[in-house]
């Protein structure tokens, strides 16, 4: 062992080898469209929870603490049963989205821990009632709640009273990239005695059921505590354990008796639960099947543990002793050596909330498969799905063939991929994994994913949806981080990236004016109508963040294309082409009326075909989009482009308003660097006294998404658009169904945009050093640079996760046993948005894909104290 063998493994011929196996298995594979055959399209109604335990699945699996190999042929997961839950604890339960009062929600408690990026040392914690699990209690009391109140946590039914849970908490270390031992630790928190069921489980995703002539593999007993597992692909594992459990077969095959009143298999997939549960003959007495399960019984004293030794390993007879011991050690300490080396200078809260976040980020990658053409064809073996699909979701991606392990936004709410988010990840996990940041951005642009049009596929319940073009962004990010030297990756991705930019203009740009639309843009419920929604005949949406977002992605192409130029001058065209398209939409944003020169902010802007229109003025993030299109360019890059050097000085002697209205600065004194941005100086001075107005958009811990000033004097919209034309100020969950149930843009903190626009911050400050000063906060009468601006916006953003001087935590709001139970306030989730008075985590409680930008930002902070 060495103090770098992480980074040595992530460097070495056999990286792919030790990432073989991983967090792959999703925390949800019910209700998600590729498991929907329905012909309404209803993937919650068609596959709910209460089938996941009967039904097999199609296109992939789902576990607590799961793992599996990278094609999820052979899966591992833990289950448990506390003596009086109706069920086994096999999956997380939560409700779908017409059952939550504010949309989908998971109603479990379950965290990830730690992580290296290949694997080598992973740790999974859940917190597991002693008492029957509230099934009932939570789908009656969401009903019974509206829109208007708090959702019903699975705290709030009193399941944990008297700390009557188990704390279950599971361990990962390789020994070899095909050798995994484990760890399964339980502690009774409880007031008393209790005895609990632990089933580490071991099943074949099916994959014979579909498709003629695929072998059926198998699983036997050895001995006393092992499973065998033999497949054609991945060979023979033993999966051994140190107790003496029993073990109990059954077959990942459907219960179509109990679904349907259909004759079905004799040991059905949810056979272990029936027989353990209610002592059912539902278990193969032959002991083989395609799931089996190592049954183990014990009772656990009052705050005592139990410990359960495992290990899945090809060797028949695996070593649960010293050398298990050994593995264990070893890569505890080697994952302790790589995020120290990552975050060295950090204070140990900062390098907590780092890993942490990491852990999330590493634990979220999961095994996605999705053959568009074969969901809607349907399989050799199976019925054909039905007509109506044919004119119903994705019928018009065909194109799209995925599988590979795929990083997930939140592996419960949203257990598939979404482009925007995805670009977001990969930013945070160059930091620890670069290749596989490169590989994830290379595979969404790639042939298989990408519409042959150029369009980004977007997500899986509507690919067709536009998502901001922030995929370049990414790019320069992923490429700097991971060295700045792969200038193949960076070309590949560029190339792909100009198929997408040309579709992009196409299709929200048609009359070629600079002036962009597109709809929701992945910012939903922000306006006073549905963008995505048709207008009145005639009337036009121009949209102040579609505008913005093809400013950023120009502006990105043309950092990217300077980047490559240095090497191959043919570039230098692309630059060229980039700059115009940028110079088009800036004479454009002068000119439309997106800016609204009295009011000092962009709005989006309602047009009718005489030219008439007007804005609709509401103070919200979509009106900062324009602020993040600002790249820095170094002049001595520029100084090797005499012609783009020269096209550019045309343009600022030809365009002299548009120019202004910009900042085209090439040749500023800062850092060394340039700067090209779509909004100049003094309009960013002035959008600040709005974003940094704490009676606006500036809250304690970050930019809302839209100005509290609209708390008690709502926005009106009188235009005749829709019924539903108002806009308020919403803290925290969303009040209004407009566009999903429990997505929410009006008021709370996002991190993403609230990153983009810090790191925009950071690039004018470069540019413009000490020369141009601001109020901030507003009305406070100090003055500050943009880059004072910046740093700033992060502390705000971090204070979200560290804690304050009274050891609280923003992210935990006011829930006591969060905020002070020791076994509890240190275990970070990572949520999808932030109230935004007074920073409590709302939305899915796992999505570290894109609030995972916290590390970056406590990285970028501790590299500038250190300089």
């Amino acid at each position: 062992m060495t103090d770098d063998a992480e980074r040595e493994r992530l460097q070495g011929a056999d990286v792919d080898a030790w990432r073989r196996w991983g967090p792959y298995l999703s925390e949800r594979a019910w209700g998600t469209v590729r498991e929907d055959y329905s012909a309404d399209g209803d993937a919650w109604s068609f596959f709910p929870h209460d089938h996941a335990r009967s039904r097999a699945y199609r296109w992939n699996e789902d576990g607590l603490a799961g793992l599996c190999d990278d094609g999820q042929r052979l899966c591992f997961a833990l289950a448990l049963w506390n003596g009086a839950d109706p069920i086994l604890k096999e999956r997380a339960f939560g409700l779908t989205g017409p059952q939550g009062n504010h949309g989908e929600d998971v109603k479990e408690y379950w965290w990830f821990v730690d992580s290296t990026p290949t694997h080598s040392w992973m740790r999974w914690r859940y917190a597991y009632p002693q008492r029957a699990y509230p099934y009932a209690d939570l789908l009656e009391e969401s009903a019974r709640r509206g829109r208007h109140d708090p959702e019903y946590e699975l705290l709030d039914t009193g399941v944990f009273d008297e700390d009557r849970y188990f704390d279950v908490s599971v361990d990962y270390a390789k020994a070899s990239p095909d050798d995994i031992c484990l760890r399964i630790t339980v502690t009774n928190r409880g007031p008393e005695a209790a005895t609990v069921h632990l089933l580490p489980t071991l099943w074949f995703r099916d994959t014979w059921s579909w498709r003629l002539g695929v072998p059926v593999p198998s699983l036997t007993a050895s001995g006393s505590g092992a499973l065998v597992a033999r497949h054609e692909e991945l060979g023979t594992r033993t999966l051994a354990s140190d107790g003496s459990p029993e073990a109990l077969f059954c077959d990942n095959a459907t219960n179509t008796e109990r679904l349907w009143g259909r004759p079905g298999p004799a040991y059905p997939k949810d056979g272990i639960n029936d027989h353990v549960v209610d002592g059912a003959a539902t278990v193969n007495p032959d002991r083989t099947g395609t799931k089996a399960a190592l049954h183990h019984v014990v009772e656990i004293p009052r705050g005592g543990s139990h410990e359960i030794r495992l290990r899945l390993s090809p060797d028949v007879a695996p070593d649960l002793g010293q050398d298990w011991e050994r593995t264990m050690a070893a890569r505890a300490a080697e994952a302790d050596a790589f995020y120290g080396g990552l975050s060295t200078g950090a204070t140990a809260d900062e390098a907590h909330v780092i890993r942490s976040a990491m852990a999330g980020m590493l634990w979220s990658k999961q095994y996605y498969a999705y053959r568009v053409r074969t969901w809607l064809t349907g399989d050799p073996n199976q019925p054909a799905p039905p007509p109506e699909r044919w004119h119903g979701r994705n019928r018009q991606w065909q194109n799209l063939d995925a599988e590979a392990v795929v990083s997930m936004p939140d592996p419960w709410e949203y257990p598939w991929f979404a482009a925007w988010d995805l670009a977001f990840h990969c930013v945070t996990l160059a930091h620890v994994d670069p290749a596989f940041a490169k590989q994830q951005l290379a595979m969404v642009l790639g042939a298989g994913w990408m519409h042959p049009t150029g369009q980004v596929p977007a997500y899986e319940w509507d690919f067709g949806a536009v998502n901001p073009p922030v995929h370049a962004w990414a790019a320069l990010h992923v490429f700097r981080r991971d060295g700045g030297t792969d200038l193949a990756w960076l070309r590949q991705v560029f190339e792909r990236l100009i198929v997408n930019s040309t579709w992009w203009v196409a299709r929200n740009d048609p009359d070629g004016n600079g002036t962009f639309s597109g709809g929701f843009l992945g910012m939903d419920n922000i306006g006073p109508f549905d963008r995505g929604a048709a207008l009145p005949e005639g009337v036009v949406l121009e949209q102040a963040d579609a505008t913005g977002w093809m400013a950023l992605n120009c502006v990105s192409m043309f950092e990217i294309a300077l980047v490559l130029a240095e090497t191959d001058p043919a570039l230098e065209d692309m630059a060229l082409m980039f700059f115009d398209l940028f110079a088009l939409i800036a004479r454009a944003t002068e000119g439309s009326g997106l800016w609204h020169d009295e009011d000092g902010f962009f709005y989006d802007r309602l047009a009718r075909p005489d030219g008439a229109g007007w804005p609709i003025a509401v103070r919200s993030m979509s009106g900062l989009v324009p602020v993040f299109a600002a790249v820095g360019v170094r002049r001595e890059l520029l100084d090797r482009l005499p012609r783009l050097k020269a096209h550019v000085e045309r343009f600022l002697e030809d365009h002299g308003d548009a120019a202004e209205a910009a900042d085209i600065d090439l040749e500023a004194a800062g850092e060394g660097h340039g700067l090209l941005a779509l909004v100049d100086r003094e309009r960013l001075r002035r959008i600040m006294r709005v974003v940094g107005g704490e009676g606006e958009m500036l809250s304690p811990h970050g930019v809302r998404a839209v100005s509290a000033a609209y708390r008690d004097h709502p926005f009106v919209l009188h235009a005749g658009v829709e019924d539903e034309t108002e806009v308020d100020y919403e803290p925290a969950e969303s009040t209004t169904g407009l566009f999903g149930g429990n997505s929410n843009w009006r008021g709370p903190v996002w991190l993403p945009v609230n990153y983009l626009l810090q790191q925009a911050l950071r690039r004018y400050g470069e540019a413009a050093g000490h020369t141009v000063l601001c109020e901030y906060p507003a009305g406070s009468g100090r003055s500050a640079t943009f880059t004072d601006l910046a740093a700033d916006l992060s502390d705000r953003l971090v204070s979200l996760y560290l804690p304050d001087a009274d050891g609280r935590r923003a992210v935990w709001g006011g829930n006591p046993r969060f905020s002070t139970d020791p076994a509890w306030r240190d275990a970070l989730l990572f949520y999808e948005y932030f109230n935004g008075d007074d920073g409590a985590g709302l939305g899915a409680s796992h999505q570290t894909g894109w609030t995972g930008l916290i590390a970056n930002l406590l990285l970028e902070r501790i590299r500038d104290r250190l300089r």
